[in-house]
């Protein structure tokens, strides 16, 4: 009859065969390796693997298994912790550009202008248009 320890041994063994580290979605591991600035590469090289398979789990197409995975875990909650992902009610960056004073702003023309009604204002260091 095995001996406690090694119930509890192969009970571990069990365990870690089964532990499912949470991940972030696919596209959120690609974000991060990106807003790291690291290639695919070298992620494969840190956790002893081929470049696909970085491709692979941010594509969705496979998950990464023990022990990689928790490797690969511990990466990406490092890389979440230094670049956070933005906030849902947060604008983009394309949508407070349009927000700057000056740019694509409707056209104020005073009394007896004759401008169409749908002319924007250029902003004051755009060129004026060739006649």
């Amino acid at each position: 009859m095995p001996a406690e320890d090694e119930l509890f041994s192969a009970v571990d063994a069990l365990l870690e065969q089964v532990v499912q580290d949470d991940l972030p979605t696919p596209a959120e591991r690609k974000r991060l390796r990106e807003a790291a600035g690291l290639s695919q590469g070298e992620v494969a090289r840190a956790l002893d693997i081929r470049r696909e398979a970085v491709g692979n789990w941010e594509s969705g197409k496979t998950e990464p298994r023990q022990p990689k995975r928790a490797a690969y875990a511990r990466l990406l909650k490092g890389l979440a912790a230094r670049f956070p992902a933005p906030a849902a009610d947060e604008p983009g960056l394309h949508a407070r550009a349009a927000d700057e004073p000056g740019l694509h702003a409707p056209v104020v023309e005073a009394p007896g202008a004759t401008a169409p009604p749908d002319a924007t204002r250029r902003p004051a260091t755009a060129a004026a248009p060739p006649p």
